[in-house]
């Protein structure tokens, strides 16, 4: 009789330690899905934003000759940008963000030089669409950054540290912005 109860423990406690162990597994398989998903919403917004601002290069083109050097800049970061989401690395996709970022803040400035593009309807249009989508940049960068310090405390906590490890479950990168292109850009002519 008592080794039919230990056998009973023992089966009943192998089928806690499947079930626990099937459970984490397929919260750190959802973890990782958001993660992508949430990078995807990111990778959305930034294809819109680099879309846009051909469009107001083009319109700043009407009223200066001062853009060749941002149209360069831009040119180069989508194709680092291009480069990079092919390959799905996102510390170089955030680089391309940068560096569209620091061409964004040259264009800016130089438009600030030009009251009569500044009136321009084309050009308010085109920078409240850029604005509108800065911020949606911004939302899904703090939704991204959040999804993935969660999958990535789920696979580095104990005990489900021990099942990410089996199935080799990566640390996602997180979506970073450099030093450089927080900075004010100075344009003189």
């Amino acid at each position: 009789m008592i080794k039919w109860i230990v056998i009973g423990i023992v089966v009943v406690l192998v089928i806690a330690i499947i079930v626990w162990f099937i459970g984490v597994y397929n919260k750190l398989v959802t973890s990782r899905n958001k993660v992508k998903n949430s990078w995807s919403q990111i990778d959305v917004q930034l294809k819109r934003r680099f879309d846009l601002i051909p469009n107001l290069v083009e319109t700043v083109k009407g009223y200066t000759n001062h853009e060749g050097g941002i149209l360069e800049e831009f040119a180069k970061a989508r194709n680092v940008y291009n480069q990079a989401s092919a390959s799905g690395n996102v510390g170089e996709m955030s680089n391309a963000n940068n560096m569209l970022t620091g061409a964004l803040s040259k264009l800016i400035a130089v438009s600030e030089a030009y009251p009569e593009l500044k009136a321009s309807a084309q050009y308010t249009s085109l920078m409240t669409e850029l604005s509108g989508t800065e911020d949606k940049i911004a939302y899904t960068r703090q939704f991204y950054n959040d999804v993935v310090m969660t999958y990535n405390n789920l696979r580095e906590v104990f005990p489900s540290s021990i099942v990410a490890s089996i199935f080799k479950f990566k640390e996602a990168e997180l979506f970073k912005i450099d030093e450089e292109s927080r900075q004010n850009v100075k344009v003189q002519f």
